[in-house]
């Protein structure tokens, strides 16, 4: 996800700032725009929900039910 979300922006940065051409009906800087906030808010989104990172809990009572353990794992 996060190489689209960085190729949306590059070509979201052409558009905007690079090409000087026009398209009847279709502003292309618009367009740029569009895409460079896509990429943008698709990179955050990338480094929120991190793939490599996974959180594990266990519980474990006892068994007279006296004694709870709980442990929490972080793996990268």
């Amino acid at each position: 996800m996060l190489g689209l979300s960085l190729t949306l922006i590059a070509a979201g940065a052409i558009l905007r700032f690079a090409v000087a051409d026009r398209v009847d009906g279709v502003d292309l800087a618009t367009v740029g725009l569009v895409l460079l906030v896509v990429g943008a808010v698709g990179v955050v989104m990338s480094l929120i929900r991190r793939p490599g990172m996974h959180t594990h809990s266990e519980r474990v009572v006892s068994s007279d039910g006296r004694h709870v353990v709980e442990e929490h794992h972080t793996e990268s």
